[in-house]
């Protein structure tokens, strides 16, 4: 039943349009590495801002607000971009192991963000114990490397 849906995404206009026009995937593409970059950019600076590694000089919790914001901008970047590359070659990926790593990953990885992460960084720093901050960011910044690196091993897998 799911792999009649990726065949029905592929063979879709979408789907079509995506795989017909190499241009158009590299375009899209390109886009969607420059929302990777940009979500990238924010886990590193936030999260290395609570392994105390950089802008030591700026309160932890001035860093995670604004970030924030750039991260769901990221966010929504890859997600907007990622559905146009998926319909160009959703039967392919249907097959391909990484593909679903990544998407479980990605899964993990907005849960996280929005159900523990961000509420628990809401509050003030100072009140929550700095082990739990560190183990905060290294476990974010594992759960998109992750989701970064199967997303890369999709193109070289098949």
């Amino acid at each position: 039943m799911l792999f009649s849906f990726f065949a029905w995404l592929e063979a879709s206009p979408l789907g079509v349009f995506m795989k017909d026009l190499p241009a158009t995937f590299a375009i899209v593409e390109a886009v969607h590495l420059m929302g990777l970059a940009l979500l990238g950019g924010t886990v590193l600076a936030q999260d290395l801002r609570l392994l105390n590694v950089i802008m030591r000089d700026v309160p932890s919790n001035v860093v995670t607000e604004q970030t924030h914001k750039w991260f769901k901008l990221g966010l929504w970047i890859l997600l907007l971009t990622g559905v146009p590359m998926l319909a160009g070659v959703a039967t392919k990926c249907y097959h391909n192991a990484f593909y679903w790593t990544k998407m479980i990953a990605l899964l993990v990885g907005v849960l996280f963000v929005f159900t523990l992460k961000q509420p628990l960084l809401r509050g003030d720093h100072a009140s929550i114990k700095p082990v739990t901050l560190k183990m905060m960011a290294v476990a974010s910044m594992s759960v998109w490397f992750l989701v970064a690196a199967s997303g890369r091993w999709i193109g070289f897998s098949g």
